[in-house]
């Protein structure tokens, strides 16, 4: 019963210890991120918006705000994954095939552009700070410890540690009760420093009543742009079976027709027209088949997303790996966004990669779909305008769903996909 008692009485401290150990180290690892990365970033935006009236800026421009989202949607992820604090990502979403002056104007149009703008000068400093404090807050006790055990004696006249001047054994002492009630406040402190530094990204990069604004206007115009997409899908839809399937069929009734005033004359023609129409409804119902599996995959509809993707997988040139954990279904519209989205990411990555291997993860957690694939190719894909990773992230808007690109000069490239939804 007592070492039940003892037990229980250390499990939350070793946690705290845990949590303080584990925040000091990303603080560490956010200290040599925030400083280089947010001063890199502001540097080139300034001297890229400073070359905008001699022309060199448009062109410049588009690229480095580019860099900036992806350095501040790289700190959305650690946001979320270390903080547990999740900041949107409203970013206004391009006209196709823009030019550069186009892309430059719009990009600086965009109010989120300017949050980034705003923020990277706040983490260079405050937050530079509270992640180098989540770091020395734990150290800094450690210190105290060392002076304590005899450390102290290098310093011919002495060692201030904080406010306690070790010159002998007995102010170490004093040192070493400093350096514990330190301690002590760095089981507490560390964490909440931790988390003030996501807070404080949040606050600057995340949602207010205007970013509302704006998420409302932004999913108006993906859901515009849904319809859109609809209503081309449908015309591509009639002409496809204007031009394939029904004129197939139409030469099957003719000849059909021919047959029929054949067989007393000549049977033998009939019976090799006969063959030609049977070739052509058999090709008709192919294309009806690939027609309806481009509009709802059957496989999607009857087995759910992890087996469609799946069979994704197997029809790809290139050896690919899939991991699948869905406790159950989506309904149907997301899983049918979803499959696309990861149809168009594929076929990006075995037309443009280089690569010959893929590994796709799909999984569900906190709320949300998550479909990432990664390819072993030569990178730089971007969320251009007029590409495809563009219109994806356009019909995903649709859903409130995000796509987030990782794709460094040399590779790898990682694509990954969120949609909120329940599964059944």
């Amino acid at each position: 019963m007592n070492i039940e008692t003892k037990t229980g009485d250390r499990g939350p401290r070793t946690t705290r210890t845990r949590n303080m150990a584990l925040s000091a180290v990303r603080g560490l690892a956010l200290t040599f991120i925030t400083l280089p990365g947010a001063v890199l970033c502001f540097c080139l935006t300034l001297v890229s918006l400073a070359l905008v009236p001699i022309g060199i800026g448009i062109v410049t421009t588009p690229y480095v705000l580019t860099g900036v989202r992806m350095f501040a949607d790289w700190r959305r992820v650690l946001a979320a994954e270390w903080g547990g604090v999740r900041i949107q990502r409203a970013y206004r979403p391009l006209p196709e095939n823009a030019n550069p002056w186009g892309r430059t104007f719009g990009m600086l149009g965009d109010p989120a552009t300017w949050r980034d703008l705003l923020w990277l000068p706040v983490d260079m400093t405050a937050g530079f700070v509270t992640a180098l404090l989540a770091f020395v807050l734990t150290l800094y006790p450690l210190e105290g410890f060392a002076i304590a055990a005899g450390l102290w004696r290098v310093w011919s006249d002495g060692y201030w540690y904080g406010f306690v001047h070790v010159t002998d054994q007995t102010s170490g002492l004093y040192a070493a009760a400093l350096g514990a009630v330190l301690l002590a406040a760095a089981h507490w402190l560390a964490p909440l420093l931790l988390n003030a530094h996501f807070r404080l990204t949040g606050a600057v990069l995340g949602s207010n009543q205007v970013e509302l604004a704006e998420r409302v206007r932004v999913l108006t115009e993906t859901r515009r742009d849904a319809v859109d997409t609809s209503a081309a899908e449908l015309r591509r839809i009639e002409r496809d079976l204007h031009d394939g399937a029904q004129a197939r069929l139409v030469a099957m009734g003719m000849d059909l027709g021919t047959i029929e005033a054949l067989l007393e004359k000549d049977p033998a023609k009939a019976r090799e027209l006969l063959a030609q129409a049977r070739r052509s409804s058999a090709d008709a119902l192919t294309e009806l088949r690939e027609l309806v599996r481009g509009i709802h995959p059957p496989v999607l509809a009857e087995r759910g997303l992890g087996d469609a993707v799946r069979a994704l997988a197997l029809r790809l040139p290139v050896t690919v790996e899939t991991d699948v954990d869905l406790p159950g279904r989506a309904e149907a519209p997301v899983e049918s966004a979803a499959y696309f989205a990861v149809s168009e990411i594929l076929t990006n990555a075995v037309k443009h990669s280089g690569g010959d291997r893929i590994w796709i993860d799909v999984h569900h957690a906190e709320g949300r779909l998550r479909v990432s694939v990664t390819d072993n190719g030569k990178g730089g894909a971007v969320i251009g305008a007029g590409s495809g990773l563009a219109g994806v992230e356009r019909r995903l808007g649709t859903f409130d769903g995000v796509l987030a690109v990782s794709s460094p000069g040399g590779g790898p490239t990682m694509v990954t996909v969120e949609i909120p939804c329940a599964l059944s």
